[in-house]
Formats: structure tokens, sequence, C-alpha cells
């Protein structure tokens, strides 16, 4: 079966035709064709059978020349005759005979009991001449082969074509103009998928399609809501969260030191940066424009960035066509994994390249890792490995969710698995 909806759609159109045509010739050449042929030699084989009665009946140069001038004039037969001569049994059904030589054989057989014949067709002169055994004489006939057949069947095959191709460049136009709506509508959703701007398109097409789209847009003009009524309420909960931990910040600085201070200083910091957390995983990155980024170049400057902080990172690179991200969530994002390795790690390797239309980044790290049946538990919002692994992270156990829907806003996905150095790997593929 094809695998686009066009081809599956073409071949429930085109199937029937092609069957229906296939019933339709082989009833038209079992039937008609067989029977016209076989009426047509008969009525060959009559005429021919005619001259020779009116020949073994009349006899003398007089009245061959007669009957010369009447199969000429009115039957349109070429008759000669050869003194002498003997012609055998020729046997109808030998392999060279075409279909039509069968049937004026057979014809001949049963208008000429008896007597011996030949055929011999001439495709040069699109005749058929036939050699027919007389009590002294031998009988030549040459019959023009366009009477043995009937030009309206090879009419009627070429109308069946002419009209299934017809039809079937009617149904690829027709089947175009219906796919091009769904093809619309499928375009708007991924890149709306992938976070960019999608602009209204007037529905058109079949009366389910139109229901789509216009689905879609009220869907799409719903989620902008969502997403503006969210951004404005998270930039009132920044300030209001932000106002009184400064204000607890300010007082600590005041305080004289001691544990009581430095106890209360690092609950100050852990609030600050769950604060920070909670609002990174509910704002996502919506407010940032999408534009055409080289991948490549953006891993390299994280890659340069986490090697200042003394860590050895190996980096490869076969080069990427930039795509349409949002260059400074993703950086966030890779920045993020990144950190996350060198927490845990004394070496990483960064690669990137192109595989199969798509954009693949892996980084592998030496460190513990992460067992295989925690690691779709670390996407998790809020849930937290042990400390071993996870310590660092804020207290908020978003890091791996923040990441997850960074990469699923670009239409990427993000996995984990073992490395081949024994730790973690992370595999991020972004669609070209």
């Amino acid at each position: 079966m094809p695998n686009t909806l066009f081809g599956r759609s073409l071949l429930i159109v085109v199937l029937p035709i092609i069957l229906l045509q296939i019933l339709v010739t082989y009833i038209f050449y079992d039937r008609h064709w067989d029977d016209v042929a076989r009426r047509l030699a008969q009525g060959v084989a009559g005429e021919v059978a005619s001259v020779i009665s009116l020949t073994d009946r009349f006899s003398g140069p007089e009245s061959q020349a007669t009957i010369l001038r009447i199969a000429r004039d009115q039957m349109r037969l070429s008759v000669s005759f050869e003194e002498g001569g003997t012609l055998e049994f020729e046997n109808s059904d030998q392999a060279d005979y075409g279909f039509l030589d069968q049937q004026l054989a057979r014809a001949l057989r049963e208008s000429l009991p008896g007597r011996a014949f030949t055929l011999t067709s001439n495709a040069k002169l699109e005749s058929v001449v036939i050699r027919v055994q007389l009590p002294e004489d031998i009988l030549q006939v040459i019959v023009r082969d366009k009477r043995l057949f009937s030009s309206t069947t090879y009419i009627f095959v070429m109308w069946m074509i002419a009209i299934s191709l017809a039809l079937l460049g009617i149904a690829i136009i027709f089947l175009r103009n219906q796919m091009r709506p769904i093809r619309q509508l499928a375009f708007a959703a991924e890149k709306f998928g992938r976070g960019q701007e999608v602009d209204d398109f007037k529905p058109s097409g079949a009366l389910e399609i139109r229901s789509a789209s216009r689905a879609f847009h009220d869907m799409k003009h719903r989620i902008h809501r969502q997403i503006t009524q969210r951004t404005e309420m998270l930039a009132g909960v920044s300030h209001d969260l932000r106002t009184p931990l400064t204000r607890m910040r300010l007082q600590l600085a005041m305080m004289p030191e001691g544990d009581s201070r430095t106890n209360l200083q690092s609950d100050v910091d852990d609030m600050q940066h769950m604060v920070e957390g909670y609002l990174a995983f509910a704002k996502g990155q919506e407010a940032e424009v999408v534009s055409d980024v080289d991948l490549a170049k953006l891993t390299r400057e994280v890659v340069e960035n986490t090697r200042r902080h003394g860590i050895k990172v190996n980096f490869y690179s076969s080069g990427s066509q930039p795509i349409s991200l949002r260059r400074n969530t993703i950086k966030r994002c890779l920045t993020n994994l990144m950190e996350n390795a060198r927490r845990y790690a004394s070496e990483i390797h960064v690669e990137i390249g192109e595989l199969n239309n798509h954009i693949q980044i892996t980084i592998d790290d030496n460190g513990p890792g992460i067992p295989r049946e925690k690691r779709l538990d670390v996407f998790k919002p809020f849930h937290r490995l042990d400390t071993s692994r996870n310590s660092e992270t804020g207290g908020s156990g978003l890091g791996m969710t923040i990441a997850r829907d960074v990469i699923h806003s670009h239409g990427g996905q993000i996995s984990l698995a073992e490395s081949p150095q024994g730790g973690l790997r992370v595999v991020l593929d972004f669609p070209t």
C-alpha cells in the first residue's frame, strides 16, 4: 500500500477502473470479437464455396471468365486458376496460424468438406491467399485481410484506453486539490508544534477538512490566550515572591555572624533557587522569537563555556544546516545538560551531525550514570533522584523536565541511554 493519503486515494480510484477495463476487454474479446471474426470468416468461406460451385457447374473458358468477373466485381475477390497441380489436406490448427487464419480455416473446412486447401498470409500486401484443390485445377483466391476483421475492435480498445487516461488525469487533479488543504493543515500544525508563529489561513477543501482547520485555529487561539494569561500571572508572582526574598536578604546582611544566620541564609538561598526553578518551568520559552540558528556553532559555544570550568570536553562536529529555533532557550537547555554532566563526570564527549534529515546531538560522560529503571522518572516534574546524582539541581527537580519541554517545543526528542564512557548518554534529535 502507498504510504501517502494521495497514493492510497489514487489507488482506490485507479484499481476499479483497471479491473473494469480488464473485465470489459475479456468479455469483448471472448464474445464479440470471436463472433465477429467467425462470421466474417464464414462469409469469405461461403463466397469461395460459391465460386467453386459455379466452376463445377459451368465449365469452359468463357464460363471461367464470367466467374472471375463476378468474383472480382460483386464479391471483391481476386480469383485465378492454375492448371494441373495437387494439394494435400492442410491442418488448420498448426501453430503458425494466427487467430483470423484459424477462424478462416475452420470456416473453409465447414464450407468445403473433403477438399484440400492451404492458407498463406501476405503481410506486405495485407492479404490472405487461399488455394483450393479442384478436380483438374487449383483455384487461388486472394482476400484482403480487412474483410476478415472489424476495425471497430481497435477503435473500441483505443477509446477505452483514452477514456481511462482522461479519467485518471481528472482523478489526479481532483485528488491533488483535495490533498492541498490537508498538507496545509499538517504544515501549520507541525510549525505550531515547533513553537513558530502560524498565520491564520482560510479553511478549504471538504467539509471535514474545513472543520479540522477551524478546530486548529480555535485551539491555536486558546493556547495563545492561555500563554499570555500565564505570562502575565507569572510576572506578578515573580515580583511578589522576589520582593520579600530581597527584604530577607537585607535583614540577613544586618544580622551578626553565627549559626542562626548561616542556617537562615541557606534556607533563603534554597527558596530563591526553588522560585527560579518554578518560574522557569512555568514560563517556558514562549517570549523568545524564533530564528535560523546554526546548531553546530551554538553547541560549540556551550562546549567552550564548559571548558572554562577546567573539565575536559571533547567536541566532534560534521556540520549542520541552520534550523528555526529559539536560540537562547536552546542554549540554556544545552548549558543545563552540560552542567549536569560536569557535576558528576571528569570527561565529556559531545558530538553533533546530520542523519536522515535530522540533527542529532549526543552528550556522553564518564560519571555514575542513571539506572535504566529510573531514566523515565527524571523527566517527571519535581522528581529527584538520590543525592549521588542529583544533589545540585536547586532542590526543585525540574532540570530535566524543563530540558525535555524545550526540546519537545521545537519538535525534537530527548532520550537517555548508557554511555560508552560508562556514564550517561543524552541524545537530542531535531528535525531539519
